[in-house]
């Protein structure tokens, strides 16, 4: 049975024939002159083949070692492309990136990031899969995934980008025609939600509402209240634009009906791949979204 020559000891008598000496090989290696000699020999008698002639003052391949010595040479030359090819990929994103993100932020917020990447990186491609369901990243291949709400998966590495604020929202036509609704009496209006039975908390104070417009749609709903039919719990990111135009006003001075964290998640810290990185510090940057709503209370649209 032929035993494997290691791929260590071909690199080693690479550069044994191009240094010429025992001496200055081990020197570049890092190794001593006698590991040196050993590590020759022991490959020698696992080909079975002379490959040097050694002198007191020369050493000379022979011609099976010369041949050797050049296929050696073209294996040393081929990993050092290798490493010179993955080092340029540490520095540099390339390749495919798999992102993963919930509908509602992929559509309102990510277009810009991507356009802006892709520009600035024209080796890197990317696959954004917006979906609300939290992807298994290592089952289904993603680099990241955007999650919003906490986490429950520990193994993940986990970088906070914001928090999420959530506000109970109505129209100006629709306060100036049912007036300013309270803990108390907000069962009693009617509420646009995503489930059937809904509990909201108001000051401290759970309220239990039953909607009177159910839909799976966070932006239909946005509309909806918009549109006068009546009070709903939405996030900023969505509301944000009519409540600064006055379309729409933020509830109960103003309290913020729930926080949210929004994490970008992926495999591991350690080595990380550029194209993670830089995606995840484009992701941090944009702060606008998770900034709260203004205070000070929007003016009613005159149109």
């Amino acid at each position: 049975m032929t035993i494997p020559v290691s791929p260590a000891d071909m690199l080693l008598f690479a550069a044994v024939v191009r240094e010429g000496s025992f001496t200055r090989a081990a020197a570049q290696l890092g190794v001593t002159k006698q590991t040196v000699s050993e590590r020759i020999a022991k490959l020698e008698a696992r080909l079975e083949v002379r490959l040097l002639e050694r002198t007191t003052r020369r050493l000379r391949t022979t011609d099976a070692g010369a041949a050797y010595a050049e296929r050696c040479a073209a294996i040393a030359v081929q990993i050092e492309e290798a490493h010179a090819e993955l080092r340029r990929r540490q520095g540099e994103p390339v390749g495919l990136l798999r992102v993963s993100a919930p509908v509602l932020y992929g559509r309102r917020f990510l277009a810009p990031v991507l356009a802006d990447t892709l520009v600035r990186y024209p080796k890197l491609r990317v696959e954004l899969l917006l979906a609300d369901r939290r992807v298994d990243l290592i089952q289904e291949g993603f680099d990241l995934a955007i999650r919003v709400g906490e986490l429950d998966d520990s193994t993940l590495t986990a970088r906070k980008l914001g928090e999420g604020h959530m506000y109970y929202v109505a129209s100006p036509a629709w306060l100036a025609k049912h007036g300013m609704p309270t803990a108390r009496t907000l069962r009693e209006v009617r509420c646009i939600g995503v489930r059937a039975h809904e509990t909201w908390e108001v000051g401290g104070t759970p309220v239990r509402i039953e909607p009177h417009l159910v839909v799976n749609d966070l932006e239909i709903a946005c509309d909806a209240v918009a549109a006068g039919i009546g009070v709903a719990r939405l996030p900023g990111l969505v509301c944000r634009d009519l409540v600064l135009a006055g379309r729409l006003r933020v509830l109960f001075s103003e309290e913020t009906a729930r926080v949210r964290p929004v994490y970008a998640v992926y495999p591991s810290r350690q080595y990380l791949p550029p194209k993670v990185r830089i995606f995840v510090e484009a992701l941090a940057r944009l702060v606008e979204p998770m900034r709260p709503l203004d205070k000070r209370p929007a003016r009613a649209s005159r149109r």
